[in-house]
């Protein structure tokens, strides 16, 4: 059990509608009862101020609930490790149903809708710590024989492509290498810094245990993912949802970026 935002959600809708049930039911008839005895008309009485909030509340949060839980997600982007794709400050929108349909705080599956794909950009919780979200790559599906050499990328032992397009000049990082990967059938666009040519994640040879995924950020040279223990293998029940468009952009001070709002996540 993860006691998040939706842990939250849950306990305020199981709360407001105890509450209105229990007044419904157990109470509800005695007032009215009570007005027919003096010839006052029911709805001219007042309910409780707690269950006229109860009332008020329960369908509100019900209706935020599933949407958060079956449909979509806000996401705050806070860090540049999926940079050039999100940047620190991005606001998206988690598809919380392409990979099927999980129960609130249980995350277990009830419905299975589809599987990942190689080059999705998923959300994850933390294998070490479920209460910590991450937004990174997909790109091991179990089974896969991942070798990272530099700025090479195997899987199976085939090099993943790459076009190297010159330097990045975007909001930060500006002068680091910029290239076009073409992972899968996704082509998307990562960042390297040569001056972290000797870093810690550039040389990795795993292969992926089954039931598990292997993530990398865009930002190869600045990101904490798979390559890494404190990231690791994710397994599938941690996946929370594809991320598919980016609703807002700010990050002070140069916020908003007004063209990167609505665009989609590839």
């Amino acid at each position: 059990m993860i006691f998040d935002f939706s842990f939250i959600l849950v306990a305020a809708t199981l709360l407001t509608g105890l509450i209105w049930g229990i007044d419904s039911v157990a109470f509800k008839p005695q007032r009215v009862a009570t007005a027919n005895a003096k010839g006052v008309a029911p709805e001219n009485i007042r309910e409780p101020l707690l269950v006229e909030y109860a009332r008020s509340f329960f369908p509100v949060i019900l209706i935020v609930l599933l949407i958060r839980s079956f449909l979509f997600e806000p996401f705050r982007i806070p860090s540049d490790s999926m940079m050039p794709t999100l940047l620190d400050g991005d606001f998206i929108f988690v598809n919380k149903f392409s990979y099927g349909l999980r129960l609130p705080v249980l995350n277990s599956k009830i419905v299975s809708i589809g599987d990942p794909q190689r080059g999705d950009v998923i959300v994850f919780r933390l294998p070490r710590d479920p209460a910590t979200n991450y937004i990174k790559r997909l790109v091991g599906l179990p089974g896969d024989h991942i070798v990272v050499r530099g700025q090479n990328l195997y899987i199976n032992g085939e090099r993943v492509p790459v076009e190297f397009n010159g330097e990045y000049t975007g909001p930060g990082h500006r002068g680091e290498t910029l290239g076009t990967e073409h992972l899968g059938n996704v082509d998307h666009n990562v960042l390297y810094i040569p001056s972290r040519m000797d870093g810690e994640g550039r040389d990795y040879d795993q292969v992926v245990p089954a039931g598990h995924y292997f993530f990398m950020g865009d930002n190869r040279d600045n990101s904490k993912d798979s390559r890494f223990f404190e990231v690791g293998f994710v397994p599938e029940r941690n996946l929370v949802g594809k991320a598919v468009r980016i609703w807002l952009n700010w990050d002070l001070p140069n916020a908003p970026i007004w063209e990167r709002i609505g665009a989609p996540i590839r």
